[in-house]
């Protein structure tokens, strides 16, 4: 960071702190209203299809998860605007984690939330703002352009696979909640979902850490995100054409990350983003 100017570091100190302060005395706010919202629809929602019963437990336990990363992460913003101002580069890294969890986690709660709630989509305003931080820290620093859009690109595929992955783990589980021969299966159109289901929520583990190693610029943050997104191809393709096959489910849920994928292997196969992402200081 010493290596950006100092206007620069001081508006990325100014952003951290007001991005924080948003984080920490707003957020918790927006997705308190959200998680209400979207339960008080799911009841209404379960009472005429009890497949969607088991949302409202799963919900009411994610949405709190999500705003305690994000409150957490705003404290750290918060804290770590100083030594940002001073360019220490061991900041970095921790930063990009920190306004990850808005990030990826207003997404998360944005697919529910417009799934059944009216209106203005509450959760979107959270992932908004922190991408603005996320994406300032990464396109403010003066570095090499290979590792600049290197990190950009494959730090928010990896965000938005987090978002992806948890996404999915999460409809896996209700599905599995509510099957009418619970606690048994009915063939493999329902239990490849209880092997599908830890997989997605293991992924999205292993991404946030690998955001925080590609940023470090840790060959072992390069590994993680390609063992990641093998992983989740690896199922979802399958998934896919399992459930379309062998049940009644007309979801393409499972290849709505494809692309993103794809990008992610381009970026971590590509020569040169992979020698900048790679290069431990």
């Amino acid at each position: 960071m010493k290596n950006t100017s100092q206007p620069r570091r001081l508006i990325l100190a100014i952003l951290a702190v007001i991005v924080g302060l948003f984080m920490v005395a707003v957020a918790p706010f927006l997705i308190q209203t959200s998680v209400e919202r979207v339960i008080s629809a799911l009841q209404v929602v379960s009472a005429e299809k009890p497949a969607y019963a088991s949302g409202i437990l799963l919900f009411a336990y994610a949405f709190p998860l999500y705003r305690g990363l994000i409150f957490i992460g705003g404290i750290a913003l918060i804290l770590l605007a100083p030594p940002l101002y001073r360019g220490e580069e061991w900041t970095f890294p921790v930063l990009l984690l920190a306004s990850a969890f808005p990030s990826a986690g207003g997404m998360f709660m944005f697919m529910p939330y417009v799934s059944f709630v009216d209106g203005f989509p509450i959760p979107m305003a959270v992932s908004a703002v922190g991408l603005v931080f996320f994406w300032s820290l990464i396109l403010m620093r003066s570095v090499d352009k290979w590792l600049k859009w290197g990190q950009f690109l494959a730090l928010t595929f990896a965000g938005m696979l987090t978002t992806h992955a948890f996404i999915v783990g999460t409809g896996n589980l209700r599905t599995l909640l509510t099957r009418p021969e619970k606690p048994l299966y009915n063939g493999l159109g329902t239990w490849v979902l209880a092997w599908s289901q830890p997989i997605q929520w293991i992924c999205f583990i292993l991404l946030f850490i690998a955001i925080y190693q590609m940023a470090s610029r840790k060959v072992s943050g390069w590994w993680l995100a390609l063992l990641s997104v093998t992983s989740l191809v690896a199922i979802d393709i399958p998934m896919q054409i399992i459930r379309l096959t062998l049940t009644d489910s007309t979801s393409w849920d499972y290849t709505y990350g494809l692309p993103v994928m794809i990008g992610m292997f381009i970026v971590l196969l590509h020569p040169k983003f992979k020698q900048a992402l790679t290069a431990e200081e």
